[in-house]
């Protein structure tokens, strides 16, 4: 483990030479306001749009974790949308073949000690306003037509809608995302939570940041290690 530990910095610090001071200060700010305590499920989301406005979103406010379950619809983005927001976040994709996709993401989420909050205005619960933060989050989102599978409302632990005054029932995902995002998120800062990433968090994206952002990073890896005798 120590020497696992040593070989990370050093390399993080190998691949560091090759970007400027400005741009590793701006990913130590944004490293410093990333989160885990909230986290996204999105279950079969298959417009290109949506699934990619709702990682922009991620991305802005914080949050590093998106689940992305594809039972019957494939996950794919809009360049033109997400505008490289999903370079920088941590995606789980549960997409395995002849399996409930939607039970073992939310079971895994909850032995993580998540409590699952489905985002939904046909069952009874609470205005989003109104929920109650008192640990760590998942919401969950559906797919634009039907919303979340009878599986993942039954799996929830909470319901949640955004009280609209029109005669429309529901927001976009996207937008429903966004409002979410903004309002939780805000929540956890203002309430003292330990939202914060680990120090030890912190360091795996770090390296993962700057393996992204290196032109040519994995050869400068190879030849890092063939230096350290590995």
């Amino acid at each position: 483990m120590g020497d696992e530990f040593d070989d990370r910095e050093a390399l993080t610090a190998y691949l560091g030479r090759q970007i400027s001071a400005r741009r590793k200060g701006r990913m130590e700010d944004v490293l410093a306001s990333r989160t885990r305590l909230l986290t996204i499920a999105l279950e079969d989301i298959y417009q290109p749009h949506n699934a990619s406005a709702v990682m922009r979103s991620c991305e802005c406010f914080g949050v590093q974790d998106v689940h992305i379950i594809e039972n019957r619809n494939e996950y794919c983005l809009n360049p033109d949308v997400d505008m490289g927001a999903s370079h920088w976040l941590t995606l789980h994709r549960y997409r395995q073949e002849g399996i409930d996709n939607t039970a073992v993401a939310l079971n895994a989420l909850k032995e993580r000690g998540y409590r699952l909050v489905a985002t939904t205005p046909h069952r009874d619960g609470c205005a989003l306003d109104d929920l109650p933060v008192t640990g760590p989050l998942a919401l969950l989102f559906g797919t634009e037509e039907l919303g979340l599978s009878a599986g993942a409302l039954a799996l929830a632990d909470d319901y949640i809608h955004i009280p609209m005054c029109g005669f429309t029932e529901s927001l976009n995902i996207s937008v429903c995302a966004a409002l979410a995002l903004r309002e939780l998120t805000r929540t956890l800062r203002i309430n003292g939570f330990q939202w914060a990433l680990s120090d030890e968090e912190k360091a795996e994206l770090r390296l993962a940041w700057y393996r992204r952002s290196v032109r040519g990073a994995e050869l400068l890896e190879q030849r890092f290690f063939v230096e350290r005798g590995r």
